[in-house]
């Protein structure tokens, strides 16, 4: 959404239907499920009681469990939750596979309300076991079309233990690809449907309307509701969800996670998580004359959920096997570091942060929350929440204040002295990139509570491994800079520590960047002998480069010299540690100003990705400073070209309130009053409503508009609310309602636009065929829909499907959007969803049957026979003409026939499989927007 550009492969150029590549079979790598190192590692941590580990280490070496969760409001759940427990265990629990019985699905006995579920099953007997066929169809179509979300079972523990509330606001920092952010999204948006339901109700009955049924789930859910539900504005969502990812392409993924949910109370941001900018909030009315105070937002819950080494994820990610070395939590651990405090120094004072990693490794987990900690203050300032008593059921065990960190030759080190002692007696070799925040802080005066972070291990309930811990904010922070002495040394260990560091830096250097002359060598040396008189080519000369001159005539200006390229010796990361090493490497570092955080420290400076070899000025030159100011350009450039990671994102525009199309989009549908039309959006730079108008709510209405322009790089926000439609007379709103919004909407159209239905024999057949007629004595067919459809007016219809008893009624109330066209009726879902609910509702496979492309074939078939006798009785006038001249009749002119061209006349197919005009065509001519002979025309011209 929001990005220029068609899709790919849809034009002359690509590859259609017809003509798609090959897949290409490969055997499976095998990777040995082995790794000296990665089992000594964690056998000797002894986080594992020994009577344990041959399980812990089993486990590990097989395939995770599948597992789902069952997604969105509780009134659209629990009928999908129900299909699952009514039909397919029962038929699961009577199947065996090779002699013994197969294990049916089980609901997880610590997940609310049933919502999640996991199977022993393998997943491939699962897949290919033909008895399966029916379940595996069942989670595959509900997964499509959103009700079933394919989740991890730890993944899912997160969000849980954040106590998210309606009308929080909540920041998703590392979110990618997405799944806990949607839990997030749900608990946001909880009770929202029932609260929305009372106070139509209420509005209805005052008004003396017509009300829906809701049944018993909606009627609990308001009991819930009222005693401390989200009703400010009028039960909608007022809470917000920020979805941040520094990966532009992995921000997409999540995107697409998420809409799913159709929540307008969503917006995804594409930062670097340590350096996450403050969010700007409208200021509040000042009296005559006074100057208005900057608001900053601040967050009531954070899930800092960070990347880590994932060593707790061997189960489904068997590379962990292949590639596990000490030195991935090592290179990770200042990162994690810098993006917890970020969180804690944006959060609300009595807020938490959610701070997890899928690793079970000391350094990434309970040494970060130790330093984040003695960074913010120690724990006058941030506590460790107990969660014992949060979700019982789950096994897991406390975290560890006592561990061993292991450099890269495979040595164990049980303090920091003890690498300084190395140091000193035998020197650098074989230490890696060690720091003392990475050890226990034994001699600390203030002792953390670290028991009461979580635990999870893969054996304990047939899981991956994971770690959780919840942290509270008690008062204002402003964090010590990165690098400063830990707690727990003193002024002489520090010392100490800062000359071990500035030899580990300087080595380290070296060994990354061994210079142009020792690399030379270093090649010359590793080159096998050779018979050939011919020297061997030594690619590091190649780079070999003498320095350049500078010529006296060059007398660059003062800012030329300051922005001029200076081409580094060696990669920042190695430069930066030569520079720390030249001075006391716990030497507060220059940092970029992130703004508005009242006494919080500003986020670290770090390279932005594709910069690394850039020299960074400090301070920036002004026109570096201008490079902040635009987020829908590249932030530098290379020889003029933009850099390939920089997207252009169209701006988010909100329309104004009276803006003409709305005053014709209320008219037509008769949407009530109190519905808001200033929060309404358009993803151009214009602003003018093109193709689809967006819904947000106020409070990302309010942040978008604050923080235009500011750098902040918004990627996404609001849903489909409308979406232009062609029609066939200017008095149809060109506005159809879309899908995405309708739940939003439908409560407050008029009735006029609504079309009830109560039987599952009239829902089957619209499901099953598109376009069906409803002229002449078709509207009969359709029952109940047919009757009110026969005098309603052309457009956009809203399809309430009520609630009702007995075999012929449907347990959930649902709302699907309905077009009126001048001949037939059609339901405007896509294909699958169509398919998932005749699968869900009536156990029906049947293929769907798309009447108005059948219609059309017949009718251009018959239209382009028409044109071709047309066409040779005047090539007979013609040849009669002439022979009646005394001319001789024309010789064939050896051209096929057009009768027997199969991409001309009498054929659907259009030229260069081209598609969408195909559809385009067909779909016109079924709704009476384009006529037979326009078509038929066209396929004659094309295929001449």
């Amino acid at each position: 959404m929001g990005k220029r550009g068609g899709k790919r492969g849809r034009g002359r150029g690509g590859r259609g239907r017809d003509n798609q590549r090959p897949a290409i079979r490969r055997d499976p790598v095998v990777v040995p499920k082995a790794n000296r190192l990665y089992e000594k590692y964690y056998n000797e941590l002894g986080i594992i009681p020994e009577d344990e580990r041959d399980a812990f280490w089993e486990t590990l070496r097989n395939e995770l469990p599948n597992s789902w969760r069952f997604t969105g409001s509780k009134g659209h759940a629990i009928p999908v939750l129900k299909r699952l427990k009514s039909y397919y265990i029962p038929h699961i629990a009577t199947l065996t596979h090779e002699g013994q019985p197969v294990d049916p699905p089980q609901p997880l006995p610590w997940y609310p309300n049933e919502m999640a579920w996991q199977m022993t099953t393998p997943k491939h007997v699962v897949r290919k076991y033909a008895p399966f066929a029916e379940f595996k169809k069942y989670l595959v179509s509900e997964n499509y079309v959103g009700n079933i979300s394919r989740q991890e079972v730890v993944s899912m523990v997160p969000p849980l233990v954040m106590d998210v509330k309606p009308g929080m606001t909540v920041l998703d920092l590392c979110a990618a690809p997405g799944s806990k952010t949607a839990q997030l999204i749900e608990m946001v948006h909880g009770g929202e449907e029932a609260r929305m339901r009372k106070v139509i109700k209420e509005l209805r009955q005052w008004e003396g309307r017509e009300v829906s049924p809701d049944g018993k789930e909606i009627d609990d859910e308001v009991k819930e509701e009222e005693q401390e539900g989200d009703w400010a504005d009028d039960g909608r969502a007022t809470g917000l969800v920020i979805a941040n990812d520094s990966d532009y392409k992995r921000a997409h993924m999540l995107i697409h996670q998420t809409k799913r949910l159709n929540s307008p109370n969503l917006i995804v941001t594409n930062h670097d998580a340590s350096q996450f900018p403050s969010i700007k909030l409208p200021s509040d009315p000042t009296s005559e004359g006074g100057s208005a105070q900057n608001k900053y937002l601040k967050f009531d819950r954070i899930l800092a959920d960070v990347p880590c080494s994932g060593d707790g994820t061997p189960r489904k990610n068997i590379n962990v096997w292949k590639d596990w070395t000490s030195l991935n939590g090592i290179g990770l651990h200042p990162l994690q570091t810098r993006i917890l405090v970020r969180a804690l120094q944006m959060l609300k004072v009595g807020g938490r942060v959610v701070y997890s990693t899928c690793s079970m490794n000391p350094v990434e987990n309970e040494a970060v929350v130790e330093t984040a900690i003695d960074r913010c203050g120690g724990s006058s300032k941030v506590e460790i929440v107990d969660c014992s008593a949060l979700l019982p059921g789950l096994k897991r065990r406390p975290g560890i204040s006592s561990w061993k960190v292991m450099d890269k030759t495979g040595r164990f080190w049980d303090s920091w002295e003890q690498v300084v002692k190395q140091q000193e007696e035998f020197g650098s070799e074989g230490l890696g990139k060690l720091f003392p925040t990475m050890f226990p802080r034994n001699g600390a005066e203030e002792r953390l509570p670290l028991e009461r972070c979580v635990r999870v291990y893969p054996h304990l309930q047939d899981t991956g491994a994971f770690f959780i811990t919840v942290l509270q904010k008690k008062s204002e922070i402003k964090a010590k800079p990165e690098g400063q002495q830990p707690a727990n040394m003193s002024v002489i260990d520090a010392a100490r520590s800062a000359e071990v560091e500035k030899d580990l830096a300087i080595r380290d250097a070296v060994e990354d960047n061994p210079g142009p002359v020792m690399s030379i060598i270093n090649e010359i040396e590793s080159k096998e002998p050779t018979k050939s008189d011919q020297a061997p080519h030594i690619a590091a000369a190649d780079g070999f480069v003498p320095p350049a001159v500078e010529r006296a005539e060059s007398n660059p200006s003062a800012a030329e010299r300051q922005n001029q390229a200076n081409v580094p010796t060696a990669p920042v990361s190695a430069q930066k540690r030569l520079i720390a090493a030249e001075g006391d490497v716990y030497q507060a570092a220059k940092r970029v100003r992130v703004s508005g955080d009242d006494g919080a420290a500003p986020g670290d400076a770090a390279a932005a990705p594709g910069d690394e070899d850039r020299i960074v000025h400090y301070p920036p030159p002004p026109s570096a400073q201008l490079e902040e100011k635009d987020n829908t350009r590249s932030r530098s450039t290379m020889n003029g070209a933009p850099k390939k990671e920089q997207q252009f994102e169209e701006p988010f525009k909100y329309l104004d309130s009276n803006h003409a199309e709305l005053e014709g989009i209320y008219r037509f549908y008769g949407l009530h009053e109190r519905f808001p039309r200033s929060r309404f959006l358009v993803r151009n730079i214009e602003g003018y409503p093109n193709k689809t108008i967006y819904y947000t709510s106020a409070l990302a209405k309010g942040i978008l508009q604050e923080n235009e322009g500011s750098g902040i790089k918004f990627i996404h926000c609001g849903i489909k609310a409308f979406v232009k439609q062609d029609v066939p007379r200017e008095d149809v709103c060109k506005w159809r309602i879309q899908t995405d919004g309708l739940a939003m909407l439908e409560s407050w159209v008029s009735e006029e636009r609504v079309v009830r239905l109560h039987s599952k024999k009239t829902l089957r057949p619209l499901l099953l065929e598109m376009f069906p007629r409803i002229d002449g004595e078709e509207w009969k067919k359709l029952g109940e829909v047919g009757e009110q459809l026969l005098d309603a007016s052309l457009g956009c219809h809203v399809l309430r499907v009520e609630k009702g008893e007995g075999d012929d009624g449907f347990e959930e109330r649902m709302v699907l959007p309905l077009w009126r066209s001048p001949a037939s009726v059609n339901l405007m879902l896509p294909k699958e969803d169509r398919k998932a609910m005749l699968l869900r509702l009536y156990n029906d496979e049947t293929p769907l049957q798309d009447n108005a492309k059948q219609r059309s074939k017949d009718k251009i078939e018959v239209k382009a026979a028409e044109l071709e006798e047309e066409e040779e009785e005047e090539k007979e006038e013609k040849a009669r003409a002439n022979t009646s001249s005394g001319d001789e009749a024309p010789e064939p002119s050896g051209e096929p026939d057009i009768q027997d061209d199969p991409s001309a006349v009498g054929h659907i197919r259009l030229p260069n499989a081209d598609q969408e005009r195909e559809a385009e065509l067909e779909v016109g001519l079924a709704t009476g927007h384009i006529d037979e002979k326009y078509v038929a025309e066209q396929m004659v011209k094309d295929a001449s």
